[in-house]
């Protein structure tokens, strides 16, 4: 297995093992599970994003999308409208109530974090630690790269 298909794997394992299991609205009342609440970590208030797009990205089709969507409009949590230069092509959008949830809820569930993190012997959960760190000093090198990248569009 080569390092990226090991890091890959491994982080979406990591990923599941400590996922948020949903989230109730204050507002409103309604349930949202970790499946929505994915979704809805990919939307934004201002760009909108295509249903084709966000189904790619989530690994679904684009009905099982809109299906999903639909419960999520109806909620409140999104809106859709058609592209004005391509009626073909459905845009979502986060409303303010979908990010309201958002600032609320965590992408990983601290409980399920010190549960794997007590899993491991002192010594490999200090190496697994240091591990992580060198990842996210990486990450955010390859970040600033990106964003660089893009405001010389």
């Amino acid at each position: 297995m080569s390092d990226v298909a090991l890091l890959s794997s491994a982080l979406s394992r990591l990923q599941h093992a400590c996922r948020v299991p949903g989230l109730a609205d204050a507002g409103s009342g309604v349930r949202l599970t970790d499946k929505q609440l994915r979704t809805l970590r990919q939307l934004d208030l201002v760009d909108p994003v295509m249903v084709t797009e966000l189904a790619e990205y989530l690994g679904v089709t684009a009905s099982t999308m809109s299906l999903n969507l639909g419960r999520l409009e109806a909620d409140g949590f999104v809106s859709r409208a058609r592209d004005p230069a391509d009626r073909r092509v459905m845009n979502v959008l986060l409303t303010g109530q979908g990010a309201r949830v958002l600032e609320r809820a965590e992408a990983l569930e601290p409980v399920r974090i010190a549960d794997l993190l007590d899993a491991l012997r002192p010594e490999d959960r200090r190496r697994a630690l240091e591990g992580l760190a060198l990842l996210a000093d990486a990450a955010d090198v390859v970040t600033a790269r990106g964003d660089a990248y893009l405001e010389a569009l």
